[in-house]
């Protein structure tokens, strides 16, 4: 591991993970030992996903009571928050923009010319699991003890906002919490560290689970739909980088590069949890203060899923061509502004994205069941919703971080060392 970057690991990685899967697919014909063999696999990852579910709570909980304890202003505070929420609407609406106007422009599901499906033939989504009222009732936890315990990181994120103002009232009184709660910190990044150590090898299972139980051959079956997806969600990239280079200039080329190891992380497991810490630190590196990135970074991953919100768009007109259905210009503006508002809740729903299709699929008297079109390759489609999520986060810290006037210089390996030792000298 410390001959070859972690990068050229997780890649290795996915290349053998995608080899053994293949072979597994093909030697096995019994599709019992296939499963029992992809859930062994399946093991691995699950065990990895559970170390990263592991930290992140106490992780968020700390870096983001510390960063705005450091910033010992309730204004600066909020100022964050409205900055950082007026980018994250701005950047939502472009992704849903772009979903359809690609599926408009290239068209994916037009020549497929299905029959209208069983109306009950299921899906195994709820259609309802998203609403207004759901998602105001879920923002508070009914406890901290059992918000820290199912990972709800927007409630985890209320809490210790609360928490933090509360610290920043008391003043001087409350300096020994944060001093304990940056010690703990520290602690949780060395953890972090350790768990990474298994990345390239949960990243190997992860994919040969999926390969070993669906093979190759869905991604040539659904080559048109995924192709035209993989193509928005490039442009949706580079209108990102774009944005971003209007407020951190050249700079954003080099945050792009930096935070390109917990984008592999997030695309090859397809969870942005997996990327959070060492996104903490590449981010820091770029010369983005920790006391704004562990306040941004979770409020983005609950309403700033770029990724998630260009593939509603995107899979729900997908589905409606390849029934023939013709939604209108004004069905499609009024289907945009539905999704911005209702989408922010879905961070904490289990399959967010098909869970905010069903319900719009059902909103346009198209048929619920046409989710089976997309379920199969919905995985692979992931990953690279996941890795965007993550980029569009990063953007976000930075820009906001530029905004506040406390963007520093890009740190070498020498300085990011010297960094955390003159933070461990100064708790000592």
């Amino acid at each position: 591991m410390k001959r070859l970057k972690l990068t050229t690991w997780i890649v290795i990685g996915m290349v053998l993970g995608i080899v053994t899967g293949y072979v597994c697919h093909s030697v096995i014909s019994d599709p019992q030992e296939l499963k029992s063999t992809a859930d062994y696999f399946g093991l691995v990852t699950d065990l990895f996903l559970r170390l990263i579910k592991m930290i992140v709570a106490p992780l968020v909980f700390t870096t983001l009571v510390v960063g705005v304890g450091k910033m010992g202003d309730a204004r600066a505070v909020g100022r964050v928050g409205v900055r950082a929420l007026a980018w994250f609407l701005g950047a939502t609406f472009v992704s849903l923009l772009l979903g359809a106007l690609v599926a408009n422009w290239l068209q994916p599901g037009a020549g497929l010319n299905l029959p209208l499906p069983d109306s009950h033939a299921a899906t195994g989504i709820a259609a309802g699991a998203i609403n207004v009222k759901e998602f105001l009732t879920h923002l508070v936890p009914k406890s901290v003890v059992q918000a820290m315990a199912e990972n709800e990181i927007l409630q985890i994120v209320v809490f210790s906002a609360f928490f933090s103002l509360g610290i920043i009232a008391v003043g001087e009184r409350a300096r020994g919490i944060v001093s304990l709660l940056e010690q703990i910190s520290e602690v949780m990044f060395k953890v972090t560290g350790y768990v990474m150590a298994f990345a390239p090898l949960a990243v190997f299972a992860a994919l040969a689970h999926v390969v070993a139980m669906q093979g190759l051959r869905v991604l040539i079956s659904y080559g048109s739909f995924m192709g035209a997806f993989i193509g928005a969600l490039v442009l949706l990239w580079c209108a990102l980088v774009a944005a971003g280079g209007v407020v951190l200039r050249g700079r954003v080329f080099g945050l792009v590069r930096s935070v390109r190891v917990p984008m592999l992380l997030a695309f090859s497991t397809a969870s942005s949890e997996s990327a959070y810490p060492r996104l903490l630190e590449q981010l820091e590196r770029c010369g983005v203060p920790r006391r704004i990135s562990s306040f941004v970074l979770p409020l983005g991953y609950s309403f700033n899923l770029d990724g998630s919100m260009i593939y509603c768009t995107f899979a729900t007109l997908f589905i409606a061509q390849a029934y023939g259905i013709h939604l209108s210009f004004v069905q499609q503006a009024t289907m945009l502004a539905i999704l911005m508002f209702t989408s922010k809740g879905m961070a904490a729903v289990p399959k967010a994205s098909l869970v905010v299709i069903a319900a719009t699929l059902g909103q346009f008297n198209i048929p619920e069941a046409g989710l089976l079109l997309i379920m199969g390759v919905d995985t692979f489609l992931d990953m690279g919703r996941t890795a965007t999520n993550v980029l569009g986060n990063s953007v976000a810290a930075a820009v906001v971080t530029k905004w506040e006037g406390q963007l520093g210089p890009v740190l070498s390996d020498a300085e990011f060392e010297a960094l955390a030792t003159e933070r461990d000298t100064e708790k000592a």
